[in-house]
């Protein structure tokens, strides 16, 4: 499981270790408003004042972390006391996006901005006391698994990890390269089981290529936003228009997100110099405002027509880049609305080797909106059919003729969907679904019994998921757009 931040983590440090610039910024706003005598004053005076307070809370938690240390009826490890103070300040802000990392998940989450890692393929965030998948990422175990945005990950390898941090669920998915991982998965009112193979995430982050039906339209999709993606992304459209593309079609569909830096580049290759890409603004401070020009983009620009896709899955970085061709270069966005994360994080590395990742400021749209649990809308609505985010149905039973139940029901959508019709589909398992059956398993060359057993409901399923793969109505708004139609 891969967590990426909407943040400006880019520099490398020793063995590859990186701080996000955007502390550099802060430190320097700090010293530009120390000039003046007034302010001076008023600042030193807020430092005091912020010295004493937390001097006094630290005689507190040292208080309490020596009492137990030696106090405590059994012995307890300095670490584990450490570890638990910090991560109880950090959970205390209720800020998913907010986390104390170990040495291991510190290395993690490195090796995911540099688009160097194993695992499943998912952005997650904490819900409550479980974890929430945002998106899973083209091409990984978890998109060929079926994973979808807002599933909530109850159990890993059969135990319950409720109350556990983001960072321990992160730790205990990922794992070697071939190694597998059982998940238990809540969506809607379903819990089913599904099992991964970790693998190498993919390192491309950006693909594309003509339109089978439009060779005049290259379509690109961008899976995250990591070191190279802005370099990718450019590459891209120059190789599309050496093969005649005239329009773009950018896929920001599932998209977690990742590096504020290049979401920036790419956004200023769209928007004309000058004008706004984004805001960010800090606690008290006026919204810094960040313009597209040659800083950014290196006087590359696109100037043909493009639309952008956009759906729950897009977050972070690909909001920011959607809003930004939207509002500032009249481009439209076709889809469903977005994630909604507004805000931005950094990290403040420790020595050995652990990290505090912490949100800094919220990010505002060209117009001064903040999406935050709110999301972008589309200019242009367009979905997958309802059955496509319909939950898997439970193999380990077979259904037959006269029983009742949301399984069924499941199966009778699909059925439905591919034209075998049942009528309604209510969950019963009466005689036209029985008839229903019959026909899809001659169709199909299955044993011929009218029951839902496994074998029925696999090829159901992957029927069903072929066809929802022909039936993107987002796409298909996007090529008449483009189009001109």
């Amino acid at each position: 499981m891969e967590k990426k931040e909407n943040s400006t983590k880019q520099q490398k440090q020793k063995k590859n270790r990186r701080k996000y610039s955007l502390l550099t910024l802060i430190i320097t706003s700090l010293v530009t408003l120390l000039i003046g005598g007034g302010t001076v004053f008023y600042y030193m005076n807020q430092k005091l004042v912020a010295a004493t307070e937390t001097s006094q809370a630290m005689s507190k938690i040292e208080t309490v972390f020596s009492s137990l240390y030696s106090g405590y009826y059994k012995t307890v490890s300095k670490q584990k006391l450490e570890n638990g103070a910090l991560s109880g300040m950090v959970n205390a802000l209720g800020d998913p996006f907010t986390d104390y990392m170990s040495k291991d998940e510190t290395e993690s989450l490195n090796n995911t901005i540099s688009s160097s890692f194993t695992g499943i393929g998912a952005e997650v965030q904490k819900k409550g006391d479980y974890v929430q998948i945002i998106a899973p990422i083209k091409g990984t175990p978890a998109k060929k698994a079926g994973l979808q945005a807002d599933d909530i990950i109850l159990k890993i390898d059969g135990k319950s990890i409720k109350g556990y941090s983001l960072s321990k669920a992160i730790s205990l998915i990922r794992g070697k390269k071939g190694t597998s991982v059982t998940l238990t998965i809540k969506r809607g009112d379903s819990t089913f089981t599904k099992k991964l193979t970790r693998a190498t995430i993919p390192v491309e982050t950006v693909t594309g290529h003509l339109l089978k039906n439009n060779k005049a339209i290259g379509y690109m999709q961008v899976s995250t936003f990591s070191e190279k993606t802005a370099s990718e992304f450019k590459a891209e459209i120059k190789s599309l228009r050496k093969q005649g593309a005239k329009s773009f079609m950018i896929d920001m569909r599932d998209n977690p997100g990742g590096l504020m830096d290049q979401a920036l580049a790419m956004s200023s290759m769209f928007v004309k110099n000058g004008k706004t890409i984004l805001q960010v603004q800090q606690r008290g401070q006026a919204a810094q405002v960040y313009k597209a020009g040659k800083k950014y983009d290196k006087g590359f620009k696109v100037t043909e027509k493009a639309v952008v896709l956009i759906n729950s899955g897009s977050a972070s970085a690909a909001e920011i880049f959607s809003a930004a061709l939207n509002q500032s270069a009249n481009i439209k966005l076709i889809g469903t609305k977005s994630y909604g994360k507004g805000t931005v994080q950094t990290t403040l590395p420790f020595t050995d080797k652990t990290e505090l990742k912490m949100t800094i400021a919220k990010w505002l749209t060209p117009n001064g909106s903040w999406i935050n649990h709110k999301g972008i809308q589309p200019t242009i609505k367009a979905d997958y059919p309802s059955y496509a985010y319909q939950t898997a149905i439970n193999t380990k039973k077979t259904y037959t003729q006269g029983e009742v139940s949301g399984q069924i029901k499941k199966a009778q959508v699909i059925l439905n969907a591919l034209n075998y019709s049942v009528g309604s589909a209510n969950g019963y398992y009466g005689d036209s679904t029985v008839t229903a059956v019959k026909k899809f398993q001659t169709d199909n060359k299955l044993t011929v019994d009218g029951k839902l057993n496994k074998e029925t409901v696999n090829k159901l399923e992957e029927l069903a998921a072929k066809k929802v793969a022909d039936s993107d109505n987002a796409l298909k708004a996007a090529t008449s757009e483009l189009s001109g139609n």
